[in-house]
């Protein structure tokens, strides 16, 4: 009788096995796409937030270097109002890698088209208000 418990090998079967593997790839396709419109939605935030310092980053240089409305004001220039060593602040360009450009004093920057088009499907014309088209 104790041999007979012995050789009774324990383990999972081949149909075990793959019910559970169909189950985490059911939960996965279910998972995927709220995380890639998470991570969309996040990006058009960042975007949204870069624009908020670009603004404010111009109306600082435009007061202390006597600039009046309209006056466009280089990437170099705006870019020097950002705090050192961020994304935004070495390059003057989107998390997409779109160039935000010069801009102009006492104009609202605007969303770069590319990005705009981009995140469209989480972002509508409302979210990007008073940034956006």
């Amino acid at each position: 009788m104790l041999n007979a418990i012995n050789k009774r090998r324990g383990g999972f079967t081949l149909v075990e096995i793959m019910i559970v593997v169909a189950i985490i790839a059911l939960l996965a396709a279910i998972a995927v796409p709220g995380f890639l419109r998470a991570r969309k939605r996040s990006q058009a935030s960042r975007i949204l937030n870069d624009l908020r310092m670009i603004d404010s980053a111009v109306d600082q240089y435009a007061i202390e270097t006597n600039r009046k409305t309209g006056d466009v004001v280089a990437v170099a220039d705006w870019t020097n109002y950002l705090k050192k060593g961020s994304l935004l602040y070495n390059g003057g360009k989107s998390i997409l890698g779109t160039a935000y450009g010069a801009q102009t004093v006492d104009t609202i920057p605007q969303v770069p088209s590319a990005d705009l088009t981009t995140l469209s499907d989480v972002a509508g014309t409302g979210f990007w208000s008073p940034y956006g088209p």
